[in-house]
């Protein structure tokens, strides 16, 4: 499955709002098989910060783990808050 963060916005930002948007996506979360990777496309997402992507991406790899692989993250902003994530 591909997730493109696009859906949610180009400018992602705020906890609240990756909060929500993190619950909006439960009903797809629960169709994804136990094998299936699932893919975080970046692709048009134009900001990205900390406080959304914390929301979002850390219990969707808390989900799925190793399954979670990261697509078009060349941005500036994705790859500074995916570097400040990481040391948490």
């Amino acid at each position: 499955m591909t997730i493109q963060l696009k859906k949610f916005g180009t400018t992602l930002v705020s906890r609240p709002s990756g909060k929500e948007a993190w619950l909006a996506f439960q009903p797809v979360l629960g169709q994804i098989s136990t094998e299936e990777e699932v893919i975080v496309d970046f692709t048009g997402v134009i900001v990205l910060t900390p406080s959304w992507a914390d929301e979002f991406l850390t219990p969707l790899h808390q989900k799925f783990k190793e399954r979670v692989r990261l697509d078009n993250i060349n941005n500036p902003s994705v790859e500074a808050t995916l570097a400040i994530l990481k040391k948490q």
